[in-house]
């Protein structure tokens, strides 16, 4: 009887370290994201997730913050704000968000890039080196940049108004020659209405003191790393505002209005 115990004992440790090795494995090519952009356009901007509990999905990544308070630069398992003034804070671990998307960031490739004029010619460099445009990538771009033009938004009251009106009082911020990193995500563009197909960039500065959403951007001789996700999983808000929202009809076109790049402040 002693010997079935022991037997059963062991086969228990055994399953959990397997299932522990798996969950590991599984979250090293993971996409981890909480909420739906849809949501977050629609004005839903109170979420329950937590700083702390975005940090179990990864180390790596963007978002917001509750009341749309300024931008998530998540880097080195650190997560950060950059405020309507263009200040980057250390938040704590209590702070919640109504959007955030996460990885444990890995380099599967390393790409040198010469130079890029635009964000847009970066977006382009970028996907011509990338194997699929079906999956997810993470891309880190640490360096010296030629230009930087960056934008967040102010806290929002209620009744919050849909994003795309918020955009219109953001904060632009410029940066010359500043040193920094870019944290990027490129999504596949069947997740519209989930997530933001194509590239989304976040900005912070070398010595974590600015940032923001990244407008566009000019460097030369920069190496950018890349990591390929082949997993994506979707955390849903249990908040009365997501379950109550209408998320049927195509938000495409304010998306696209929400990530323009305007030409002056």
């Amino acid at each position: 009887m002693n010997n079935i115990s022991n037997l059963l004992r062991l086969f228990v440790v055994a399953s959990i370290l397997i299932l522990c090795s798996f969950s590991l494995s599984l979250a090293d090519g993971v996409l981890y994201q909480y909420s739906t952009i849809d949501s977050l356009l629609l004005g839903n901007y109170d979420g329950e997730l937590t700083v702390d509990q975005l940090k179990k999905h990864g180390n790596t990544g963007l978002g917001t913050f509750n009341k749309l308070d300024g931008e998530m630069v998540f880097i080195d398992g650190d997560v950060y704000k950059v405020r309507a003034d263009g200040k980057a804070v250390l938040m704590p671990a209590t702070a919640s968000t109504p959007f955030a998307a996460a990885v444990f960031f890995k380099t599967d490739s390393i790409l040198k890039i010469d130079s890029a004029k635009s964000l847009k010619d970066l977006n382009n460099i970028i996907s011509k080196a990338l194997s699929s445009e079906n999956i997810f990538y993470a891309i880190r771009i640490d360096g010296k940049f030629k230009s930087m033009r960056t934008r967040s938004v102010p806290a929002q009251k209620k009744p919050y108004p849909p994003l795309v009106e918020v955009v219109k009082e953001q904060s632009i911020f410029k940066f010359s020659q500043i040193e920094g990193s870019l944290i990027g995500l490129k999504s596949p563009g069947y997740v519209k209405g989930i997530g933001v197909p194509g590239f989304h960039w976040h900005f912070i500065t070398k010595d974590r003191t600015a940032g923001g959403h990244v407008l566009d951007c000019s460097f030369k001789n920069i190496t950018a790393k890349v990591g390929s996700y082949t997993d994506f999983y979707l955390q849903l808000p249990q908040t009365a505002n997501f379950l109550e929202a209408d998320l049927l009809k195509d938000k495409e076109k304010d998306l696209k209005a929400v990530e323009n790049n305007p030409k002056s402040d």
